[in-house]
């Protein structure tokens, strides 16, 4: 019997194995390690073990958003508001209503089942796709509404899917109940998220003038904030998601004046460090997830093909919906704003395509699949639970690994790339400035 402990060392020790072969290869880290952990995870040999989706929500999602939105410019995010509020809100409910069509007429399964697989498998993980991104070095505004987008989108999922949840288990489901509901927990998840930050950032600033803080203490401060402000929010039953992102983005946009360059860098390292474990471990559980769902998978009214055939419809419906979203919501807007005297330039066609082509699935929507109860309130089993959660493997898989893979080709195809502009004295006048705006912040308190 393999102890815990044991096997997360040993995840670990195959994490960077794997991580180590990909960028020998070339290929994106999150695909290699998703292959690799399904391969491994298939081995008689190798130990089973079921993943906790808790795990992957209260260990994995907090620092990983926080992380996100704290590198995310402020002015930038705020440029592309309306391009990441139509992706992470209007597309995600239009790729939940697709999927669940799709579900619905391939898989005869209801319509409240089929919209819960909907709203798991409706948010793409970005991680892969900025992954790939910036190392073809395409444009920052594409990687910035790629990160926006993943920033939000997970709370609209999540909470899309608590009100598909109850549908299924109830019977009822209130459009305009869930219309509120939805502004409430998102608007008081985006409150606890400022409110916290701004405390965070206080205590931060208390710690530079008392003189009792070193970087250890610091950078401990930073790793525990995700986590506090996205458990206070899911203790109040807010959006969690929301509120590491909002504290992330006020504190990320503000570190410059509690942070010396020095210690900025330290924490830095740090910060990169974790993210590397978190993001390998996660994209290497997911891999290993099919053993666990196929060992539990107990639907027996389709045949084989026509599971395949069902797959095949879901992920199609998946990636095809992002695409046909993507250029009504690029162009629509632009028009509008055009007739309204408001001129702005159109979106280059070929960014919208390589936007269109980055919805790929990962962690969030397997731990949503993983998470879904095993019986309704009355005591029936839970309708479609094993197909729904088969299914959203299948989408992870094809668009982590079918997409991911192609991007490359695509976006050297398509010609959309960016040279970064070389360091000059500028960068080291912005280090100065740097520790001049802390100096001149710490006296001024």
């Amino acid at each position: 019997m393999v102890h815990p402990v044991e096997l997360v060392l040993a995840l670990l020790a195959v994490t960077v194995a794997l991580a180590l072969i990909a960028r020998k290869l070339g290929v994106a880290e999150p695909i290699f390690l998703v292959v690799g952990g399904l391969l491994l995870g298939l081995q008689p040999w190798v130990p089973g073990f079921r993943i906790d989706p808790q795990v992957v929500f209260l260990l994995f999602l907090p620092p990983l958003l926080y992380a996100a939105a704290f590198r995310t410019p402020w002015p930038e995010f705020r440029a592309q508001l309306r391009a990441i509020t139509l992706l992470a809100v209007g597309l995600v409910l239009f790729t939940t209503a697709a999927v669940a069509a799709a579900a619905h007429y391939l898989l005869d399964l209801p319509w409240a089942v089929a919209f819960v697989l909907g709203a798991i498998v409706s948010p793409p993980d970005a991680v892969a796709a900025v992954a790939v991104t910036q190392r073809l070095r395409v444009p920052r505004l594409i990687v910035t509404i790629l990160e926006g987008e993943s920033l939000v989108n997970d709370a609209t999922a999540l909470v899309a899917l608590r009100f598909a949840v109850a549908a299924v288990a109830t019977g009822a489901f209130s459009l305009a109940g869930a219309g509120w509901e939805f502004v409430l927990v998102s608007a008081g998840g985006v409150g606890v998220g400022v409110a916290g930050g701004w405390l965070v950032y206080r205590f931060h600033r208390w710690l530079d003038r008392s003189g009792v803080a070193d970087s250890k203490l610091v950078i401990t401060v930073t790793l525990l904030t995700p986590f506090a402000v996205y458990l206070t929010a899911e203790h109040l039953h807010l959006s969690g998601v929301l509120a590491a992102v909002s504290a992330g983005l006020w504190i990320g946009n503000r570190c410059e004046e509690v942070f010396t360059h020095e210690l900025f860098e330290e924490a830095r390292a740090v910060w990169e460090w974790i993210e590397f474990l978190l993001n390998g471990l996660v994209f290497i559980l997911v891999g290993f997830a099919l053993r666990q769902i196929l060992e539990q998978f107990g639907d027996t009214t389709h045949t084989p093909r026509e599971l395949a055939i069902g797959a095949a419809g879901v992920c199609g419906a998946t990636i095809v919906a992002r695409l046909l979203w993507m250029f009504p919501g690029a162009y629509v807007p632009r028009w509008v704003d055009n007739r309204l005297g408001c001129a702005g330039p159109y979106p280059s066609w070929r960014s919208v395509t390589v936007v269109g082509w980055t919805g790929m699935r990962g962690a969030v929507s397997l731990a949503a699949a993983l998470a879904l109860p095993l019986t309704t309130e009355d005591g029936r089993p839970f309708p479609g639970r094993d197909l729904i959660q088969l299914l959203t493997f299948a989408v992870i898989f094809a668009t982590l690994v079918g997409q991911g893979l192609t991007l490359p080709l695509l976006i050297k195809g398509l010609g959309v790339s960016a040279v970064p502009p070389p360091r000059t004295e500028d960068a080291d006048e912005s280090e100065r400035e740097w520790e001049a705006r802390a100096d001149a912040d710490s006296t001024d308190t």
